[in-house]
C-alpha cells in the first residue's frame, strides 16, 4: 500500500487518503480481507492528525469499501455477493466449528486473574509469588552464571522431559520431603495445569469418574470435563476430603482417579490430616485406585511443621505428585514438575513431543540454578516470613469488618488463601462488581463448584502478591461495599 499526500493541491488531505485507498481496493491492488494500518500508524507514516486518517477510513466504511471490528482494526471489505460460476459466496461458520465444551468454557476466572496489578490496581484474585523475595539483580546474576556456565549443548532447547540438571536437582530436593524418586521419574512441566492437562490426556477415557474435594480449582474441573471425564465431587471439613463413606463410593463409582490438593488447600486453605491421609491411602491400595496430589504450598508453613505429603507416604507407586513452584520462585518464571512410575512419565513425555516440541530453557535452568546453589531452600524462609505477616495484616482487616458484617472464616496455618464466608445480605456477585469498578479484584465461591453451587456465600482472597500497603487499601474498599450491599439489603428486607 503507498499512498502520497500533496500539500500543494486545495483537495482535502482526507479526501486524498479516500480516494487512493478506493482506487486500490477497486482495482484489486488491496485484496478482500487485506488488514489496514492503525488510524495511529498510517496518521504518523503520512505525518498528519489522526483523526484525518479516521474521517477517511469513515468516508470508506460509508462506501462499503471497509469494515472494522474491535480489537483487529480494519480490513477491506469489497465482498462480491457470486462468485465466477454464479453460486452465492458463503462465509465460513467458525463458530459453529468450534467443539461446544470449548464454546461454552467460562473465561471469568481468567478475566478476574489476568488484570494487571498496578499501584491503582490490587488483586486478591491470583495466586502468584511474592515480587520482593528475589531481587532484580539476583535473577540477572543467576542469567548471567548459567550463560558464562557454557556446559550445555544449547541454551535455547530441553528433553522433552525437561532439563536433565533441573531433574537431578529436583530428586535431590525430593529427598529433603520424604520423596524418593530418581530423574527418570521427572517430567518438567511449566505449571501443574499443564502437567494436569496432559495426565488426563493420556489416563481419561470420555465417562470416566474422577473423585476430587468438593471444592477446587475450576483449572482442574475443566481438565477433566475436556478430556471427557465426570467430576464427582467429596465433600470436605476442617481435616480435608471426607474419606468415611469413600469406600462405598469407589465401588459404585470406580473413579480413574482420586485427586487431591493436600497442602493449604485451594480455595479453603485447609491442610489435610495424616489420619485422613494414612486412610485415603489404605483405600488407594484396597481398590488399587491412583492418588493423583497437587503440592505447591506445602513449603508455606507458618506454625508447625511441613506437612508430609501423601508421596512421601505412599510404599509403592500409587501417588503421582505435582509440584510448583508458582507461589515460592520469581513471579511469572512457570515451572512445575511430576512425579509418576515411568510408563506415565514415558507417555507424558512423548506427549509434550508432540505438543510443545521443547520446553521453556530459561525457566528451568533458573530453577536448577537456584537448587543446586541452594538459594531456594534459603529464600523459602523469606516467603513463609512474608507471607505469614501478609496473612495476619489481611485477617486483621477481616476481624475488623467483622463487627459491622458478620462474615466468618478460618486462618489458615500456611498457603496463600483465605476462605471467607459472608452473610446472605452481601451479594458476592455485587460486590465483585462494584469492589472491580475501584480496582480491586477477587473470586467468587461459585467458581469452585463443578455445578456452580458454592454451598454458602464464599469468597476467597489471596494475600500472596500484594503489598501491605494495596492489602490495607483492598481490604478497606470491600469493608466499604460490604457494609453498603449489606446496609441496602437490610432496607430492602425490613416491613413496611
Amino acid at each position: 500500500m503507498n499512498l502520497k499526500i500533496d500539500r500543494a493541491l486545495k483537495t482535502p488531505v482526507y479526501i486524498q487518503i479516500r480516494s487512493q485507498l478506493k482506487e486500490q481496493i477497486l482495482s484489486g491492488r488491496l485484496s478482500d480481507g487485506y488488514a489496514l494500518p492503525s488510524e495511529r500508524t498510517l496518521a504518523k507514516d503520512l505525518g498528519v492528525h489522526r483523526n484525518t486518517v479516521v474521517r477517511a477510513y469513515n468516508e470508506l466504511k460509508a462506501d462499503g469499501l471497509l469494515s472494522s471490528y474491535q480489537g483487529v482494526g480494519y480490513r477491506v471489505a469489497c465482498r462480491q455477493e457470486t462468485g465466477r460460476n454464479g453460486q452465492r459466496k458463503k462465509a465460513v461458520n467458525w463458530q459453529g466449528l468450534i467443539k461446544k465444551e470449548y464454546r461454552e468454557l467460562q473465561s471469568a476466572f481468567e478475566d478476574y486473574v489476568s488484570k494487571p496489578q498496578t499501584e491503582s490496581r490490587v488483586s486478591f484474585a491470583a495466586g502468584m509469588a511474592a515480587g520482593e523475595v528475589y531481587s532484580a539483580k539476583e535473577i540477572a546474576d543467576c542469567l548471567a552464571r548459567i550463560i558464562s556456565a557454557g556446559d550445555r549443548p544449547s541454551y535455547f532447547y530441553t528433553p522433552y522431559q525437561g532439563d536433565p540438571a533441573l531433574r537431578q536437582e529436583i530428586a535431590g530436593f525430593m529427598r529433603t520431603k520424604g520423596i524418593l524418586a530418581n530423574p527418570g521419574q521427572i517430567q518438567i512441566f511449566s505449571e501443574n495445569n499443564q502437567a494436569l492437562d496432559f495426565l488426563v490426556t493420556i489416563l481419561l477415557s470420555p465417562g470416566d469418574k474422577v473423585f476430587t474435594e468438593e471444592s477446587n480449582s475450576p483449572d482442574v474441573y475443566r481438565a477433566i470435563e475436556l478430556a471427557g471425564g465426570k467430576v464427582v465431587p467429596i465433600p470436605m471439613d476442617e481435616e480435608g476430603m471426607i474419606c468415611e463413606n469413600l469406600g462405598p463410593l469407589i465401588e459404585t463409582h470406580k473413579p480413574r482417579f482420586i485427586y487431591v490438593n493436600s497442602s493449604y488447600h485451594n480455595p479453603t486453605g485447609i491442610g489435610m490430616s495424616m489420619e485422613r491421609k494414612k486412610r485415603l491411602l489404605e483405600l488407594s491400595y484396597q481398590y488399587r485406585v491412583p492418588l493423583i496430589e497437587e503440592d505447591e504450598a506445602s513449603e508455606l508453613f507458618f506454625e508447625g511443621d511441613r506437612i508430609p505429603s501423601l508421596k512421601s507416604m505412599d510404599p509403592g507407586e500409587n501417588v503421582i505428585y505435582m509440584y510448583s513452584f508458582s507461589l515460592t520462585m520469581v513471579p511469572g518464571v512457570g515451572i512445575s514438575f511430576l512425579i509418576a512410575p515411568r510408563e506415565i512419565i514415558k507417555s507424558l513425555s512423548n506427549l509434550v513431543s508432540v505438543r510443545l516440541v521443547t520446553l521453556e530453557w530459561m525457566p528451568q535452568h533458573l530453577a536448577c540454578q537456584f537448587l543446586k546453589e541452594g538459594t531456594y531452600v534459603r529464600k523459602l524462609e523469606d516467603f513463609r516470613r512474608i507471607y505469614k505477616e501478609k496473612r495476619d495484616r489481611m485477617c486483621r482487616c477481616l476481624q475488623e469488618i467483622s463487627g459491622s458484617v458478620p462474615l466468618s472464616f478460618r486462618k489458615p496455618r500456611g498457603g496463600v488463601y483465605l476462605w471467607v464466608r459472608l452473610p446472605s445480605a452481601v451479594d458476592v456477585s455485587r460486590l465483585r462488581k462494584e469492589a472491580e469498578k475501584q480496582g480491586v479484584s477477587f473470586l467468587t465461591g461459585e467458581l469452585f463448584f463443578p455445578d456452580q453451587n458454592p454451598r454458602g456465600n464464599y469468597i476467597r482472597l489471596n494475600y500472596s502478591y500484594a503489598s501491605d500497603r494495596q492489602i490495607e487499601k483492598g481490604m478497606g474498599i470491600l469493608k466499604e461495599y460490604m457494609q453498603k450491599i449489606q446496609k441496602e439489603s437490610d432496607l430492602f428486607d425490613k416491613p413496611l
